[in-house]
C-alpha cells in the first residue's frame, strides 16, 4: 500500500524535467506544440516548393537555392532584431507588466518592417552587382532565373519583415497558437499561389516570386489585423505603430543588433561556401539544396525546440527565477539530441522516396546520400549544444558573447575549414558540410562552458 502511494507521488518524466516555479510542463507544451506544427508546415512547404520548382530542371532549382542563400543572409537581420523584441516582450510577460508587454510588441514591429523595408529596397536596386559579385561564375541560364528571383524576393522583405516580428512579439507572450495561425496563413497560400503560377500557368521562377509576394504580404495584413483587432489584452491601435520609444528602442537593440551582427557574419560566412559550391558546378549546387532540404526535415522537432526555449527562458529571468532557467535548458538540449536521433532513424529508410521528389540527375544521389548520413551522424550529439544552447542565453541578455563566439567559429571553421577541405584538398560538397559539422562541436563546446557559469545571467535587459 506505501509502496503504491509512493509510486502516485512520484513525478512523471514531463513533471520532472519540465516543470519549475516559473512554468510547468502544460505549458510548456501549449507553447511548443504550436511552434512544432510551424516548424513542421514551413520546412515541408519548403520542401514542396523545392520540388515543385525541380520539374523546371537543374539550373531553375540551382538558382533558387543560390538566391535563398543570400535572402537568408539578409532576412536574418531583420529576423534577429524580432527576436530581440520576443526577448523584452517574453521578459516583461515574465515580470507581470502588461503596458510594456503593449509598447515593446507595437515598438518590435515598428523597427523590424522599416528595416525590411530598406533592405529589400537596396537588393532590388542593386541586383545585378550583387549577384555578379557573388555568383558571376555561375552559368547563363542560372543566372536569368537567380536575377528574376532575387529582383521578387527584395519585394516581398517588408511583408516577410512585418509578420516575423507579430509572430515573435506573440511567441514573446506565450500566444504561439496566433503565430502558427498567422504563419500558416502566409506559408499555405504560398505553396498554393506556387501550385497556380508554376504548375497551372507554367511561370516557372517568375510565378515563384509572384507567388511569394502575395502571400508574404496577404500574411503582413493579416497580422497587423490581428494585432489591432483580435488581440484586445494590448490594446494597440495603427498609431502605436508610428511611436517609438527611444528606451524601448535600446532595449530591443541590445538583444537584437548582436545578433543581427551574428547572423550577417555567420550567414555571411554560409554565403561565402555557397560561393565555394557554385565552383564547384550546377551539379554541386543541386546536392547543397536538395541535402538541405532532407537535413531542415531531420531539424523541425529541434528547430521548434530553440524557439522555444527562448520564450521560456525569457519568462523565467523576467521572475529573474535562475534555476528554472538552467534546468529547462538542460532538459531542452537532452529532449532535442534524442529527437534528432528519431529523426534521422526514420528519415534514412526513406532516402530515396524524399529524393525522387526533387528529379535529381543520377549522377548526384549516391554523393547525397553519403552527405545525408555524414550530416545525421554529426548533428544528433553536436547539433543541439550549438543552436539550443546560445538561444537560451541569448534569452537571458547574453547577446554579445554568444555573437561574438558565432561569428569567429562560423570564419575560422565552417569557411576556412570548408575552403581547405572542399576546395583544396578536393573533397568537395562533403568537404564543406563536414567543416560545418565541425564548426557545430566546436561552438556547442564553447556555449556548454558559458552555461556552466555564471555570467550568462547577470546582465538586466529590463528595468
Amino acid at each position: 500500500m506505501g509502496q503504491q502511494a509512493l509510486s502516485k507521488n512520484k513525478p512523471g518524466l514531463l513533471e520532472k524535467y519540465f516543470t519549475g516555479e516559473s512554468m510547468d510542463y502544460r505549458q510548456i507544451v501549449a507553447l511548443f506544440i504550436p511552434i512544432l506544427i510551424d516548424q513542421l508546415f514551413v520546412i515541408g512547404l519548403n520542401l514542396v516548393n523545392t520540388a515543385m520548382v525541380s520539374s523546371y530542371g537543374v539550373a531553375a532549382i540551382s538558382a533558387v537555392n543560390m538566391v535563398d542563400s543570400l535572402n537568408i543572409f539578409l532576412m536574418q537581420v531583420f529576423i534577429a532584431l524580432a527576436t530581440g523584441g520576443t526577448v523584452v516582450v517574453a521578459q516583461y510577460k515574465g515580470s507581470g507588466n502588461g503596458s510594456m508587454v503593449s509598447r515593446s510588441s507595437a515598438s518590435s514591429v515598428t523597427i523590424v518592417s522599416l528595416v525590411a523595408l530598406v533592405i529589400g529596397a537596396i537588393v532590388v536596386a542593386f541586383h545585378n552587382p550583387i549577384l555578379h559579385l557573388l555568383f558571376g561564375t555561375a552559368e547563363a541560364d542560372v543566372m536569368a532565373n537567380a536575377r528574376t528571383y532575387l529582383i521578387g524576393s527584395g519585394i516581398s522583405f517588408g511583408g516577410a519583415g512585418i509578420v516575423q516580428a507579430v509572430c515573435g512579439a506573440l511567441r514573446g507572450t506565450g500566444k504561439t497558437r496566433a503565430s502558427l495561425a498567422l504563419s500558416l496563413i502566409t506559408n499555405i497560400s504560398y505553396v498554393a499561389l506556387n501550385g497556380v503560377f508554376i504548375y497551372l500557368l507554367g511561370m516557372g521562377v517568375t510565378g515563384m516570386t509572384i507567388a511569394v509576394n502575395i502571400a508574404r504580404y496577404l500574411g503582413a495584413a493579416c497580422s497587423i489585423f490581428y494585432l489591432i483587432r483580435m488581440e484586445t489584452t494590448m490594446g494597440l491601435r495603427i498609431a502605436d505603430f508610428f511611436r517609438v520609444q527611444v528606451s524601448m528602442l535600446k532595449k530591443i537593440m541590445f538583444i537584437g543588433l548582436p545578433f543581427a551582427a551574428e547572423q550577417m557574419f555567420f550567414n555571411g560566412g554560409k554565403l561565402l561556401t555557397q560561393i565555394f559550391i557554385v565552383s564547384l558546378g550546377t551539379y554541386a549546387i543541386a546536392t547543397n539544396a536538395i541535402g538541405n532540404t532532407i537535413a531542415g526535415l531531420a531539424q523541425i522537432p529541434s528547430g521548434a525546440l530553440s524557439l522555444t526555449i527562448v520564450t521560456v527562458v525569457g519568462q523565467c529571468m523576467g521572475r529573474r527565477n535562475i534555476q528554472d532557467a538552467r534546468k529547462f535548458v538542460k532538459s531542452f538540449i537532452v529532449l532535442s539530441s534524442l529527437s534528432l536521433l528519431a529523426m534521422a532513424l526514420i528519415l534514412l529508410p526513406l532516402f530515396h522516396p524524399l529524393v525522387s521528389l526533387f528529379n535529381p540527375p543520377d549522377e548526384i544521389v549516391h554523393d547525397l546520400f553519403i552527405l545525408t548520413v555524414i550530416n545525421f551522424a554529426f548533428q544528433v550529439p553536436l547539433w543541439s549544444i550549438s543552436f539550443i544552447t546560445p538561444a537560451a542565453l541569448r534569452a537571458a541578455g547574453d547577446s554579445k558573447f554568444t555573437s561574438i563566439v558565432s561569428m569567429l567559429t562560423m570564419w575560422l571553421f565552417r569557411v576556412v575549414l570548408g575552403y581547405i577541405l572542399g576546395i583544396m584538398m578536393g573533397y568537395g560538397i562533403i568537404g564543406v558540410w563536414l567543416a560545418m559539422n565541425c564548426e557545430w562541436g566546436v561552438r556547442g563546446a564553447i556555449f556548454l562552458w558559458r552555461y556552466r557559469g555564471s555570467k550568462w545571467y547577470a546582465h538586466r535587459v529590463i528595468d
